[in-house]
């Protein structure tokens, strides 16, 4: 297949070239004012994610890892305590779980790469105190029997929402389940800072209060602090980007679930496993993440037409050197190890064109009929 065309697997670059003219003077302003760290961008966005949720409160923090951090730390997980969660995440989920002294207890996954809810209850010890299941991909995971079975068993939910801002079950959002819902806004994400950031939703007042105490040293004037406290402020001119580019996120989300559309409709589907939408499910598609047995081939194949892809996790957590010590061995979690070697992460970002969305489709389709 002769092609010119260069197919990034993201396009930042591009991104910048769209919004520069509009940008730059809105972190010049922020320069300007002279408020850095706290301040009205920040109060701003928080009333923007706030409203977008559908919850009551938003808390800015600098990253989705410490969104994590603040939910457990905020719902009293600490050592000798149990959280689920599934092993097919990225690192941080569990990481976040083990510096808090708990231990992370890993539930195998579906078909749709997300917690399988059919296996929690057989988790659950008298140690249990938290589920944290991840909406992989942009992707919902089955909130509703999650908090069926958290009511049932008096467990804290904690949504790890960072690949799914805007994603919905049944019309109800993603970070609006839970006790508290976790969000990145890394540079990768569907909304996304030019820099680290995150921010946590909640309905609950008494954690909101003590999350704005506690991102801040726990500080409750300048000279007093009320708790020790970590240091988690979003910069404002982060706040100040992300604010701009909520505007365009339901625009970025629509681009993409065309651009899943594309995929769906011109991508021959006799050798690979895609990933179609499920009844009640609004995927925004952070990732687009194919299956097929022969991903690796696949994988070269396309990086030698021009095309990038990635792989969302290729080593799963149990695997980590960094988990040796929680005692899991190969074949504890056998979809989510044969997923791993299956798994492939097509282009799906919003600014491919229609040729280029015809150029991956028309050589996956190529890869396998030769």
């Amino acid at each position: 297949m002769k092609n010119n065309l260069n197919i990034h697997y993201v396009n930042l670059a591009e991104q910048w070239k769209a919004e520069k003219h509009e940008l730059l003077p809105i972190i010049e302003k922020v320069l300007a004012q002279g408020h850095y760290v706290n301040g009205i961008d920040i109060d701003e966005f928080e009333e923007t994610v706030a409203d977008y949720c559908s919850v009551k409160y938003a808390i800015a923090l600098n990253s989705g890892t410490d969104a994590l951090t603040f939910a457990l730390a905020l719902n009293g997980i600490r050592r000798g305590d149990e959280v689920i969660t599934a092993p097919n995440s990225f690192i941080a989920t569990a990481a976040t779980i083990v510096h808090l002294g708990a231990k992370p207890v890993f539930v195998d996954v579906g078909e749709d790469q997300n917690i399988n809810t059919d296996l929690i209850e057989s988790a659950i010890t008298e140690k249990t105190k938290a589920i944290l299941p991840v909406h992989l991909t942009g992707r919902m995971a089955n909130m509703n029997k999650i908090l069926e079975i958290s009511q049932r068993y008096n467990l804290v939910v904690i949504e790890d929402s960072a690949q799914a801002i805007g994603s919905k079950l049944n019309n109800k959002l993603s970070g609006s389940f839970g006790n508290i819902g976790c969000f990145s806004t890394h540079p990768l994400k569907n909304l996304n800072a030019c820099g680290d950031g995150g921010f946590i939703t909640t309905n609950n007042e008494t954690l909101y209060n003590k999350a704005e105490i506690m991102r801040s040293h726990g500080l409750i004037n300048r000279n007093e602090s009320a708790i020790f406290g970590y240091v988690s402020r979003m910069d404002s001119i982060q706040a100040a980007i992300l604010k701009y580019r909520f505007k365009k996120l339901d625009s970025v989300i629509s681009k993409r679930r065309k651009n899943a559309k594309y995929y769906f409709e011109n991508i021959d589907e006799s050798n690979i496993k895609l990933p179609f939408e499920k009844d009640g499910e609004f995927n925004t598609y952070h990732t687009f993440v194919i299956q097929t047995n022969k991903r690796d081939e696949l994988k070269e194949y396309l990086k030698d037409k021009n095309i990038t892809t990635a792989i969302h996790y290729p080593i799963p957590i149990h695997f980590q050197p960094a988990a040796s010590k929680l005692g899991y061995k190969k074949g504890d979690f056998p979809i989510t190890e044969k997923q791993s070697k299956e798994i492939l992460t097509l282009p799906i970002h919003q600014y491919l064109t229609r040729n280029d969305l015809k150029y991956v489709s028309d050589t996956v389709n190529m890869f396998f009929t030769g």
